[in-house]
């Protein structure tokens, strides 16, 4: 395989720009979520915070909250046809309807 050059956050200047609206200080309720288990989320990476973050190639996709360690969830995604656990902050996570 190619050695890769760079960070992870290379060449995301525009997946993980914010709204227009959205720009500025974070609300502190979007670093207090709570999620219980079983919980269906999106997951959407919030540039200003870099604690948390998970590998952009999952940004947008929708998984299941098995767990939670330290501040984190366990969050499992389906990546093609594998199963993949991330561990995500909150700040990082919207609940779907």
């Amino acid at each position: 395989m190619v050695t890769r050059i760079g960070t992870k956050q290379r060449k995301t200047r525009h997946k993980f720009m914010l709204h227009y609206r959205q720009r500025g200080k974070t609300p502190l309720s979007q670093y207090f979520q709570e999620f219980k288990e079983g919980d269906k989320v999106n997951l959407k990476i919030n540039s200003s915070v870099q604690t948390g973050q998970f590998f952009p190639r999952f940004h947008g996709l929708t998984g299941t909250v098995t767990g939670k360690r330290g501040f984190c969830y366990e969050v499992m995604i389906h990546d093609q046809n594998k199963e993949k656990k991330l561990f995500v902050h909150p700040i990082h996570l919207t609940k779907t309807a």
